[in-house]
């Protein structure tokens, strides 16, 4: 018998991406869905009675006083984040909100100031980060000048032989997918906090930060517009750690959700990382400066995992134990800060 709720969640619009985390919330053990809010009361109620949610409410304001709300799902534009986030503080919720978390560093500095305030715990919904394969990655690049063998590999790896990645000296990342969208998608509307680079370039910039643990030093990028929103991008950086880098995501290229770490002795190439395919494992691939390749795959539901963070914060009453994840969030969105400088000036961006 699964246990009784001790987490209710309210969630903030009924989007595509919705309908897709419902059901993980729904499976936790300890979590309960009890209210769903849009600002078409038809829809609200829809949705309720798709998902089996109590309440179907009218307006997103009406979820922060209700008593049947610990914590919130935010899946609503972009520019909306920063003020459901700070209004979910005021009244004490808990924050799940998806990517990205702001439209600016700024906006997500007076975010982190609210929540501190509240002594809230908060997360962004960027499944990946929590993903078993992803704790391996980092282990990788932290064990960079150190073998790694079949030991310290996970048990599907085909590696008879001792490995390193060495010296970290360039990322390449790329986040695609084609698909035309309707002409209300928020995504084609910058008053909405929309284009690829905010979208798609959040994985891809995500990747980069988690791989340096380090902020841009330089930062050149070069867009195709479509309307008043980035539809193309592409970035070269440097960070300060001394890592170059490359930034690919769009709206008009086949889906890639791809990286490849590099290091003076070998690279971590993986082909999936926002999210395994379908019917797949998560996988991924050491290729040797010799030529040799190793395979890995990974068990693990990221969804679920990155749910089960988020709970084990509120259960324990320890928000710091989200700082990693929200430090990540800060490194993200400044690379990103820094890619749309560069567009909007046509120049390099240089930090002293």
């Amino acid at each position: 018998m699964p246990d009784e709720p001790f987490v209710r969640f309210g969630v903030l619009g009924t989007g595509r991406i919705t309908r897709r985390l419902i059901p993980d919330l729904q499976s936790c053990d300890g979590v309960s869905v009890s209210a769903i809010a849009s600002r078409d009361p038809t829809r609200a109620r829809w949705h309720a009675d798709q998902h089996g949610i109590a309440a179907g409410v009218s307006g997103y304001d009406q979820l922060w006083c209700r008593d049947d709300v610990d914590a919130v799902y935010i899946a609503l534009p972009p520019a909306e984040h920063a003020r459901a986030m700070i209004e979910a503080a005021k009244h004490g919720k808990h924050v799940l909100c998806e990517k990205p978390l702001a439209v600016s560093s700024g906006e997500l500095a007076e975010i982190t100031a609210a929540c501190d305030r509240a002594g809230i715990a908060w997360l962004d919904a960027t499944a990946w980060l929590h993903h078993d394969r992803t704790d391996a990655f980092l282990n990788w690049i932290a064990k960079r000048e150190e073998p790694i063998d079949r030991d310290r590999m996970p048990a599907s790896v085909d590696a008879a032989n001792l490995w390193r990645l060495g010296t970290l000296r360039h990322i390449s990342a790329s986040v695609s997918f084609c698909n035309p969208f309707q002409s209300d998608d928020h995504r084609l509307h910058a008053r909405h906090g929309g284009g690829c680079l905010l979208d798609l370039g959040w994985y891809a910039a995500g990747a980069v930060a988690l791989a340096t643990q380090a902020e841009p030093k330089s930062v050149y990028a070069d867009a195709v517009m479509v309307g008043d929103v980035p539809h193309r991008v592409t970035a070269v950086v440097r960070m300060t750690s001394g890592v170059s880098a490359t930034i690919s995501c769009g709206f008009d290229t086949a889906t890639r959700k791809w990286f490849e770490i590099a290091g003076a002795e070998a690279s971590i190439v993986c082909d999936d990382f926002t999210r395994p395919w379908p019917d797949k494992p998560a996988r991924c691939w050491i290729h040797e400066a010799s030529g040799k390749v190793h395979a890995a795959s990974f068990e693990g539901h990221q969804e679920r995992q990155m749910i089960e963070t988020l709970l084990l914060a509120i259960k324990n009453n320890n928000s710091a134990s989200l700082s990693h994840f929200q430090h990540q969030a800060a490194r993200t969105q400044s690379l990103l800060d820094a890619i749309a400088e560069s567009i909007q000036t046509q120049q390099p961006v240089h930090f002293s």
